[in-house]
Formats: structure tokens, C-alpha cells, sequence
């Protein structure tokens, strides 16, 4: 006889993930396709009013405090008059589901779908709403204190620990580790120059790339996916914005003029509503570093259940270039 034998990583069958949801939620006409194998499973359900996201999360990515306090920060955001993505509540008062999966018990969340599309080729008028939407999410986030447990974005999170974990993967690339570990000791310097106390602090998304929020046709905004939403400075969410300009410039979909008058547009439209230091603008690049090595480090983490169709050798030396790039060009030390 066969026993079943031990799992890491399994697919939840949509079909059945469709009727169940349905039961759970008290939708019609339920249909529910496979979207994205990401660092969670994603799926889209429709049913007679409209459409969800059904997000899958793995127990080694997000325990379930960790989505509970995923669904806490939007549930505050969402009543104090955020637009984000929050999470649905089911039938019977509940917003995570538990599935029994062969590798062991997977939750997941089911999250208000999100109207309108991805934009990448920003107008005025869209930037100065983004502006004013993050700075409003911050006056919120900034007065937050949620009960579960969320990653904190320290120095020792952001740098320290992702150069642990990349080591092993850059044992034939000395060069390239020596980079990173003497640009580590030059940013962490610089980042303690600071009186990071005065700065502002909260729960940041930590990955406001134009890939994580929706327009409608009347530039209203919707943002989603705080699957990596933890506490840290602030400037955290400005500065992965920042990161849209820095590859859209690199792969000459618009001018560097350009692009430095579309961020400072932003900037000038979140000050109208929160304050922002000229010192923490002047920190906010360097922030980047940590940014890049803290996803570098999830990548190396994660490469059996997620990373390795694209992680590779020759995609470690691209990345160190490109981290190489971005401090040329914003960070000099």
C-alpha cells in the first residue's frame, strides 16, 4: 500500500477551490481559474456580482499570525478610508480559510478584486494621486499598532541577514560579494549618519511598484498585494516607487529629465499631504540598497518553491550589475 509520500509544494485544484469559496462566501455562479504561481498561489473567482482574488499563502513564506496581520493593517486601512484591495469576510465571520494540502495545512485569503489595470506610462494627474494616496496610507499606518507579529525593515533585515543568505549562492563569484559586503559597511554608515528617530515610521508596503496598484478609467487607485507590508521608515515605499524610474529609465522607455519630473511631481504631491524631511529625502536611495539585497535574499531563500525558473548564475551577476548601476547613479559614497 501507498502512503503519501512527503510534500513541499502543492497546487490546490481550482475546480474545487471554486465550489468551495462559493459555499464559504455565499457566491453564484462561481468560476475559479489559476492565475500565478508567485511566493503564494493566486487565482481570480468570478461569480454573478463581479470577481475576487483568491490568494494561497505557503506556511514557510507566511504563518498564520503573519496573514492575520496582513488582513488587520487593511481591514484599518480600509475603514479609515484607504483604496486598498482589502480582505473579504465569509458567511460566517471569517477572513482566512485553512485547506489540509499534502504538504500540511496552507491558508488562505480571499480579497476584494481590484477594478481598473497596471500602469506603467504615468500622466500628471495619476502621479499626484498616487502622491496623495500613499501619504494618506502613511498618516494612517504611522498611528498603527497591529496584534500579530509583521516583518521589521531594520538594517539587520534589509542588509545583514540578505548577505548571509547570498553567500553560499556567490561562493564562485567573489568579486561581485566583495562588492556587496564593502557597499553594505559604506550604506550602513551612511544610514547611521542619520537621526533616524525624527524620521518617519510605520507599516510600509515595501513593494509600491506600479505591479501592486490599479487605475479605473477615472484615476481612481487601488492598492493590493501588502503580502510584504512591516514596519520601518517610511521613505521604504517612496523609494521602491523610485525603483519604477530607475529601471524605466535604464531600459529608455522615457527620458532621465523625464523621469526626475514625474518623481519630483510625486513628491510634491505627498508633501501636500504628509511632511517629508529633506534629510529623509536625501536618505531615501540608499534605502534601496537594503531593497535590493533583502529580495535578492528572498529569491536565494525561496529557490526550490518559487525562484529557481529564472534564478541562475548568470542572473546573479546581472543583478549585482544592475545594484552596481542603480548606486552609480543615486547613492554616492
Amino acid at each position: 500500500m501507498l502512503t503519501l509520500f512527503p510534500t513541499q509544494y502543492s497546487t490546490l485544484s481550482s475546480k474545487h477551490l471554486g465550489t468551495y469559496i462559493g459555499e464559504k462566501y455565499g457566491f453564484l455562479k462561481v468560476s475559479c481559474r489559476f492565475l500565478l504561481r508567485g511566493v503564494s498561489d493566486t487565482y481570480v473567482i468570478e461569480h454573478a456580482e463581479g470577481k475576487a482574488i483568491l490568494k494561497i499563502y505557503r506556511e514557510s513564506h507566511r504563518s498564520l499570525d503573519e496573514i492575520k496581520g496582513e488582513v488587520e493593517l487593511l481591514a484599518i486601512l480600509k475603514s479609515g478610508g484607504g483604496k486598498v484591495a482589502e480582505a473579504l469576510i465569509d458567511l460566517e465571520g471569517n477572513a482566512v480559510q485553512s485547506f489540509q494540502a499534502a504538504e500540511g495545512i496552507r491558508n488562505g485569503v480571499v480579497f476584494r478584486y481590484a477594478l481598473g489595470k497596471n500602469v506603467y506610462d504615468f500622466t500628471d494627474e495619476q502621479l499626484e494621486v498616487l502622491g496623495r494616496e500613499m501619504a494618506f496610507n502613511h498618516k494612517i499606518t504611522s498611528q498603527t499598532q497591529l496584534h500579530y507579529p509583521r516583518q521589521e525593515y531594520t538594517i539587520e533585515a534589509t542588509i545583514d541577514r540578505p548577505l548571509e543568505v547570498i553567500k553560499p549562492f556567490l561562493m564562485d563569484f567573489q568579486e561581485e560579494y566583495q562588492y556587496l559586503e564593502e557597499t553594505a559597511k559604506r550604506v550602513k554608515q551612511k544610514i547611521n549618519s542619520y537621526d533616524l528617530q525624527s524620521f518617519s515610521y510605520g507599516y510600509c508596503h515595501y513593494d509600491y511598484l506600479p505591479k501592486n496598484f490599479h487605475f479605473d478609467e477615472r484615476n481612481t487607485i487601488t492598492v493590493f498585494d501588502y503580502d510584504f507590508a512591516g514596519k520601518g521608515l517610511l521613505m521604504n515605499d517612496l523609494m521602491t516607487f523610485m525603483m519604477h524610474y530607475f529601471f524605466h529609465t535604464t531600459l529608455n522607455r522615457i527620458s532621465y529629465e523625464e523621469g526626475d519630473r514625474h518623481f519630483t511631481l510625486f513628491i510634491e504631491s505627498y508633501r501636500k499631504v504628509k511632511a517629508i524631511s529633506d534629510q529623509e529625502l536625501e536618505l531615501m536611495p540608499y534605502l534601496g540598497f537594503g531593497f535590493w539585497l533583502f529580495y535578492l535574499g528572498f529569491q536565494c531563500e525561496n529557490f526550490d518553491d518559487w525562484s529557481n525558473t529564472f534564478f541562475s548564475s548568470r542572473y546573479l551577476q546581472d543583478r549585482v550589475s544592475i545594484i552596481k548601476k542603480y548606486m552609480g547613479r543615486y547613492c554616492p559614497l
